[in-house]
């Protein structure tokens, strides 16, 4: 018999930057969250003057802050997965994975941002070599795009599916346990047969996820929202192997129905919630 004290609620936690206009960041892994069953709580690590044209400035919070931020929500609610996003000092990264180790989380995706859709840079360049060294060992799955996993691994971008393939055992070697390097950002005579490929591994053998490629120019916060679609299907949970295809095809369907929305007046977001409105 299944009674009120039975259920258990799915809580996701996305530890992240906010973006006004929106698109990504918080505000996109809250909307992804929601858009797929999972309720959803912040750890807000920066504040961006942001908008579909692209970032205009960046107010760093407070590592003490974003400590007690965690530990708010880490000391009161059952969070079952947990999406890290924007971190862009190497102080913020060390406090995240401390009190991340702290907590014991369990299921912890990493979304490694270091440049908006627009090209803004989020990540100083000196955090970089904190994320690998103490952040990126502690994640059950890492998402990098190709000019992520390119600065993390000191390469420069493939422009190939093959290249993508060289990295993916290099970018495991970082201490992850599991990888998808996300294959969005090949373009032109680079995809294969009208393809959206990514490629995950999840520790033990490599698979080929592949969706249909949608022509837009609405792409802003994909990463943010694939990411954390991943993060709400483990929340419920599903395994790393289920949520990290469900939130292939989640991204894709939001992907091809970007152009049903009107916002703004540069790259405008997917659609997050397409099922709903």
């Amino acid at each position: 018999m299944i009674t009120d004290k039975t259920l258990s609620t799915p809580i996701a936690l996305t530890i992240a930057g906010s973006d006004s206009g929106g698109g990504a960041g918080i505000q996109a892994d809250l909307k992804t969250f929601s858009a797929l069953g999972a309720y959803g709580c912040s750890v807000i690590t920066a504040l961006t003057a942001q908008n579909t044209r692209g970032v205009q400035g960046i107010f760093d919070v407070d590592p003490a802050f974003i400590k007690q931020q965690l530990d708010s929500v880490l000391s009161d609610l059952d969070v079952k997965a947990v999406k890290v996003g924007m971190l862009s000092q190497p102080e913020v990264i060390e406090t995240v994975a401390e009190r991340i180790e702290h907590y014991q989380v369990k299921r912890l995706v990493v979304d490694p941002v270091m440049v908006a859709t627009s090209g803004d840079a989020l990540l100083q360049q000196d955090a970089i070599q904190t994320l690998k060294e103490v952040l990126i060992p502690k994640a059950s799955l890492i998402t990098p795009n190709l000019p992520e996993a390119a600065v993390l691994l000191g390469q420069d971008k493939p422009e190939s599916t093959q290249q993508m393939l060289d990295m993916i055992e290099p970018l495991l070697k970082l201490g992850a346990k599991a990888v998808l390097l996300k294959g969005g950002h090949l373009t032109g005579n680079q995809i294969e047969r009208g393809k959206a490929v990514d490629f995950y591994h999840d520790g033990q053998s490599l698979h080929r996820l592949e969706s249909p490629w949608t022509e837009t120019g609405n792409t802003h916060g994909t990463g943010c929202t694939l990411s954390s679609a991943i993060t709400a299907l483990i929340a419920q949970g599903f395994s790393m192997g289920e949520a990290v295809q469900g939130g292939k095809e989640y991204i894709a369907a939001a992907i091809a129905k970007a152009d049903d929305l009107n916002i703004g007046q540069g790259q405008g977001p997917v659609h997050h919630f397409y099922r709903n409105w």
